[in-house]
């Protein structure tokens, strides 16, 4: 574990290797699981405003859903998330020629038609946070669905936290990240 100004980094995050699949995943993380993408109370707007353009994207179910259940929910333990199809993908999955599940709102921004890329819970994946008293604590999620990312990591040896190097700057900075890397350098001199 590494404390780094307000968070706690458990050492999965620079001992295990990872590197999305998505060639064989098909994007499995945007249909699986009981919510839509955790959403923090900043990104609530950016959501709001990012809908208009990533709807182009999106198949005519989608965009009904938008329209009738809005971006996002509350959840019953008070958390933001995205809205979903059936309790299934997330409203803003579509999918590519090659049946891929992708981010409409991720789509929109490489095209250059929006400001916010994708909801950082998303482009951290398989980071979560979690709030812990005044620090955040940022975990590995080990989900099945990602055994072919794990495999991928290995055999390139990518550990987590390089695979995540642009989302975690996205999230807490330059300065941060070169504490982080600090950090394991240190920790890895030590063994």
């Amino acid at each position: 574990m590494i404390i780094i100004d307000k968070t706690i980094i458990s050492s999965d995050i620079y001992e295990e290797q990872f590197i999305c699949d998505l060639d064989k995943c098909k994007g499995a993380c945007c249909i699986e699981g009981d919510l839509g993408a955790p959403l923090e109370l900043q990104e609530l707007p950016l959501i709001e405003s990012a809908v208009k353009k990533a709807k182009n994207y999106l198949s005519k179910e989608s965009k009904e859903i938008l329209e009738k259940d809005g971006a996002y929910i509350l959840d019953d333990e008070g958390d933001f998330s995205t809205t979903t199809l059936k309790g299934k993908e997330c409203s803003f999955a579509f999918y590519d020629n090659e049946k891929t599940l992708k981010c409409s709102i991720e789509q929109a921004w490489l095209d250059g038609k929006s400001n916010f890329r994708k909801p950082i819970s998303c482009h951290l994946y398989p980071i979560r946070i979690s709030q812990l008293q005044e620090y955040e604590t940022l975990n590995y999620d080990r989900w099945s669905i990602c055994e072919c990312a794990r495999i991928l990591g290995k055999n390139k040896g990518v550990a987590i936290y390089k695979f995540l190097k642009k989302p975690l700057i996205r999230k807490y900075g330059k300065v941060w990240y070169q504490k982080l890397c600090n950090e394991i350098e240190l920790l890895k001199s030590e063994t």
